[in-house]
């Protein structure tokens, strides 16, 4: 009997995982991916002096029991996210921003340590770069004699026995032309799927010394008025490298890069005093701005509409087209948890 060959569309988290639970089931599976890296909104930076940076998916809880099992069972240490010190909210800019203290009991936030692409890496080594495939966007499936054809932007085609998509839906129906057309229903409802991060302006300020630290302040920030709107300390777990990470606003993505970045070191300088412009180098990750991940909507989509919907739960093209991903999760959905959750759902059909 011939293997059954499962094409994986997208090398984020979710593909990735998929791929690994199934070839634990002896299925043949290639993953083709659109994008020159892999990890999808997984995007772990590194600085000159060796601080890694999330410009993608970051933080779990206690309660992402599914990304904590992976997490073991790839021994995987984490650590927990620093809030020691004095925390600021600015609720107007002419007025100082208010400070608290965040107690101990709170549910903590965790962070892998080495960086969230620890985990891709070690996905990647289990399932074997040859059964990935990158720089390969896909435009066309096809159903063909009880197969589906699927086509590349560069004309290549492959052939599986089920494909398995794992991107967010509103940017699979939105770049992907099927034949037979996928029902109506279908098509709308992927349209007006919230595809999570995909507004988001991340940023981080990469440090020499942790100076908000030694000045007992925890690098936890919230601002109602200023451009950075969220912010925590995001030194190593090790503390051989130093950052403050966190989300600028939305609307700022019309400024320039060095606008931005002005405003922002601007902003940490007045709470943090000059110690903030001695920084060694500011980065951001726009995802609006990266087509690979986000598309626009036609209308407005409200964060996690649609995300866990039923209908993702029915395969298409006679049950041979499975759409997944961290949007389709019924638990945690756009979230590394949710991505992990998805896989487990759909490989658990096969």
């Amino acid at each position: 009997m011939k293997k059954e060959i499962v094409i994986l569309i997208g090398a984020g988290l979710c593909g990735l995982y998929t791929a690994f639970l199934l070839q634990k089931k002896g299925i043949e599976v290639l993953i083709l991916e659109a994008n020159t890296r892999i990890g999808g909104r997984i995007k772990t930076i590194t600085g000159t002096t060796a601080v890694t940076m999330e410009m993608g998916a970051t933080w779990f809880g206690n309660q992402h029991r599914h990304l904590l099992e992976v997490l073991q069972t790839l021994e995987l240490p984490y650590f927990r996210q620093y809030t020691k010190g004095i925390s600021l909210f600015e609720t107007m800019s002419f007025v100082p921003p208010q400070k608290f203290e965040i107690s101990d009991s709170e549910e903590p936030s965790f962070r892998i340590e080495g960086g969230t692409a620890t985990l891709i890496e070690k996905l990647v080594s289990e399932i074997g770069m040859q059964h990935i495939k990158t720089q390969t966007k896909i435009v066309a499936i096809k159903e063909q004699n009880n197969k589906l054809i699927v086509t590349d932007s560069s004309g290549n085609s492959y052939s599986a026995d089920k494909v398995i998509s794992t991107i967010p839906p509103n940017l699979l129906v939105n770049s992907v032309i099927f034949e037979p057309k996928l029902p109506d229903n279908f098509t709308q409802l992927a349209k007006k799927t919230h595809t999570w991060m995909g507004e988001s302006i991340k940023f981080a300020v990469e440090y020499k010394t942790p100076f908000w630290k030694q000045n007992n302040y925890s690098g936890t920030l919230f601002s109602q008025a200023s451009i950075i709107q969220e912010m925590y300390d995001h030194s190593n777990a090790d503390n051989s490298g130093f950052a403050l990470k966190g989300f600028l606003n939305g609307g700022t993505a019309v400024l320039s890069f060095e606008e931005r970045k002005e405003k922002v070191i601007a902003q940490l300088t007045t709470f943090f005093g000059p110690e903030a412009s001695d920084y060694v180098a500011y980065y951001e990750n726009i995802w609006r701005e990266e087509p690979l991940t986000f598309q626009p909507y036609e209308q407005l989509v409200l964060a996690h509409q649609n995300n866990g919907h039923s209908l993702f739960k029915t395969p298409l093209l006679n049950d041979k087209l499975y759409v997944s991903g961290a949007e389709t999760a019924t638990q945690n959905p756009g979230y590394m948890d949710g991505a992990i959750f998805a896989a487990k759902t759909i490989s658990s059909q096969f």
